[in-house]
């Protein structure tokens, strides 16, 4: 049995990863796979991969791609989530904010250095016409911290996942203004370099496992009801969700790559563009 350390979000993107562990997929092809929920985000996740505190991850694309320009030795192995991801823009419920044009100059939490909060604020920021050098982070590590830091304004406003965060605006903690949504597919499925060369045939057969289950994820009896029930939501937010949100089985196309990093480029997110066949494998 081959031990591979992988890491990803608690969020309800990854359920098909828990069913498939749940039910001994990963087991039964000779893989003792050890899921591990960071809740920091992308940037932690970067992180671990460089420390070799992790093999794999489900993680950002903007974000694995920034770190990876900034000499993180990973590979893209696939796509994990083709469909963008819907940022929303949060303040606290008592705040003075109704806009987004008002959080300009204004203190934005992030989970912490070159997550995807803090990317996702360059992107509303060049969507809004503002310099993104004028951005103000207070690093909050979490959900929960920014829930602390919002509510006793230590920062303005958070970008999370809208759908993750609906139960704190249920609940008249936050109130969203906006929704940012990335311009390109969301989650990738990374792997340190180093365990890909060493690992190819193994890392091929978990994908294997992980796409048969998210190609019939959605077909899955009353999954909108386990969702639901699993991450707390409510059952027609599930629902929107699930219609939005498209798994992928390919890898990204020199193209899509090619794009992302023009868009990335002119974001002042990464400086100088990556080699596709060394980087997507």
């Amino acid at each position: 049995m081959k031990t591979v350390k992988i890491v990803g979000v608690p969020e309800h993107f990854n359920l098909p990863w828990q069913l498939c562990l749940e039910n001994g997929e990963f087991s039964e092809i000779g893989i003792d796979l050890e899921w591990t929920d960071i809740p920091e985000g992308t940037g932690k996740m970067c992180q671990m991969l460089r420390n070799n505190e992790t093999d794999l991850a489900v993680i950002l694309t903007e974000g694995i791609l920034k770190d990876i320009s900034n000499g993180n030795e990973s590979v893209v192995l696939q796509q994990y989530v083709s469909s963008p991801l819907q940022w929303g823009i949060h303040v606290a419920a008592s705040s003075p904010f109704q806009n987004i044009s008002e959080l300009q100059n204004k203190k934005v939490a992030i989970s912490r250095n070159g997550s995807g909060s803090q990317l996702m604020a360059i992107v509303n920021a060049k969507n809004e016409g503002w310099k993104s050098d004028d951005l103000n982070f207070e690093i909050v590590n979490t959900l929960d911290g920014a829930v602390v830091a919002l509510t006793e304004n230590k920062a303005d406003y958070f970008m999370w996942d809208r759908f993750m965060t609906q139960p704190v605006v249920d609940k008249g903690i936050f109130r969203r203004i906006g929704v940012c949504p990335t311009p390109w597919p969301c989650f990738v499925i990374v792997a340190r370099k180093e365990f890909y060369e060493n690992n190819k045939a193994m890392i091929n057969n978990l994908l294997e496992v992980i796409n048969n289950t998210t190609i019939e994820f959605k077909q899955i009896p009353s999954i909108d009801k386990t969702l639901a029930s699993r991450y707390e939501q409510k059952l027609e937010d599930i629902q929107e969700w699930l219609k939005i949100t498209k798994w992928s089985q390919k890898q990204l196309t020199e193209k899509q790559f090619e794009t992302i990093q023009i868009q990335l480029q002119d974001l002042g997110i990464i400086e100088n563009k990556l080699n596709y066949s060394e980087v997507i494998k």
